[in-house]
């Protein structure tokens, strides 16, 4: 499973006693989860009026850098395109899967200072976090806007002979050039009415010059002809072919602009290569911090909320769960037979299937509330399930 959940609880004469009464009822006798214990630094308490308002920022702010860390792995996975199955073993957490970065989960000392106030942490991750967002609009609107004129060209390339570049599929022998009086058109027919156009169209208006019709490509529903004729009834011949269903293409043969074209489209091609792989590269380094950031927010909101719980000194134990897949129920029910003492209402909410309480300063608004602290985290950051 990709769901984790990281609770604490109450240090008994150890904070070891602590884990392995917890492991012993949840793990070895009954198998429905694997428990690691998940270390929070000492981090400096401040007043519990501090404390409580920070509760209530660190929910937002987990919100946010989860949000910010899903925006850059489905970013990721737009760049890769083809290469998309291979956006799992893009999504690391310094260096290493996401799950072995949470179970060996390690306080980032050069970081997040814990010398630093809790508000102070929560700020440094706010900012790293907001530049890292902004970082992205900026990279991502520069590759789209190339990607998407890339496309536009590209489609020109292909399509229907009504819409697409006519460029690369005329020479020119197919025109008359620098003529004073003849120009060269170029005319979409309706396949169905290739026979007719072949019969008919030097009678379209006077002045076409006989013969000098060939059929140049074709596709599933259009053929493309050539067609010379004088100067002085191109807007005539226009008009007339267009009540036949022949539609004239504006097309000019220029080898200058062609030649143009071509060098667009390839210069947009290399300017695409070079930018797709620093642009992954920044995507994978930011991933990385923006998953370690959230990763420490959690730890910051565990801390926090087991300090307003459980009172002072400090004193708890912080326990990494790995529920197994069918056990979900029987393992939240193990933990209210450990921890239901701790809060009597809650027992009784628990007991009656209640799990949606608004704790008043505890920062929980109307998320699930258990007796012990708990936070789920999902490292499936691909999927579009919450943490």
């Amino acid at each position: 499973m990709s769901e984790y959940w990281l609770i604490s609880a109450p240090g008994d004469k150890t904070c070891q006693q602590t884990f392995d009464t917890m492991n012993n009822l949840t793990s070895k006798q009954n198998n429905l989860c694997n428990n690691y214990k998940f270390h929070i630094p000492d981090l400096k308490v401040g007043t519990l009026d501090q404390l409580v308002g920070l509760s209530d920022d660190l929910g937002k702010l987990d919100t946010y850098v989860e949000q910010i860390t899903r925006k850059v792995a489905a970013y990721l996975g737009e760049v890769l395109e083809d290469q998309r199955d291979k956006l799992h073993e893009n999504l690391l957490a310094n260096n290493t899967d996401l799950s072995i970065y949470l179970v060996r989960f390690q306080w980032d000392m050069a970081k997040y200072p814990i010398k630093q106030s809790l508000r102070n942490i929560a700020d440094i991750i706010s900012k790293q976090i907001g530049q890292i967002d902004g970082d992205l609009k900026t990279k991502a609107t520069a590759y789209n806007n190339l990607k998407g004129n890339l496309q536009n060209l590209e489609k020109k390339q292909t399509g229907s002979l009504l819409t697409r570049n006519l460029a690369d599929l005329v020479k020119k022998d197919h025109f008359i050039m620098d003529s004073e009086y003849l120009t060269t058109l170029l005319v979409i027919v309706p396949k169905i009415h290739c026979q007719e156009w072949v019969a008919n169209y030097e009678k379209i208006t006077d002045m076409i010059v006989p013969r000098s019709s060939t059929l140049i490509t074709q596709d599933n529903d259009y053929c493309l002809y050539n067609v010379t004729l004088f100067k002085k009834v191109v807007e005539e011949f226009k008009l007339h072919a267009r009540e036949k269903k022949f539609i004239v293409r504006d097309f000019v043969y220029n080898e200058e602009v062609l030649a143009a074209g071509k060098h667009e489209i390839t210069k947009l091609i290399t300017d695409k290569k070079k930018q797709f792989g620093p642009l992954v590269r920044w995507l994978k380094v930011n991933f990385s911090e923006a998953f370690c950031a959230l990763i420490h927010v959690k730890a910051l909101r565990v801390f926090v909320e087991s300090v307003l719980r459980y009172g002072l000194p400090v004193n708890f134990q912080a326990i990494l769960i790995q529920p197994h897949k069918k056990s979900i129920k029987r393992l939240r029910e193990c933990l209210n037979q450990l921890y239901g003492h701790l809060d009597g209402s809650s027992a009784g909410a628990q007991a009656s299937g209640v799990d949606n309480v608004d704790i008043p300063g505890l920062g929980l608004g109307h998320a699930e509330y258990y007796p012990y602290v708990s936070y789920k985290i999902n490292v499936d950051m691909v999927d579009s399930g919450k943490m």
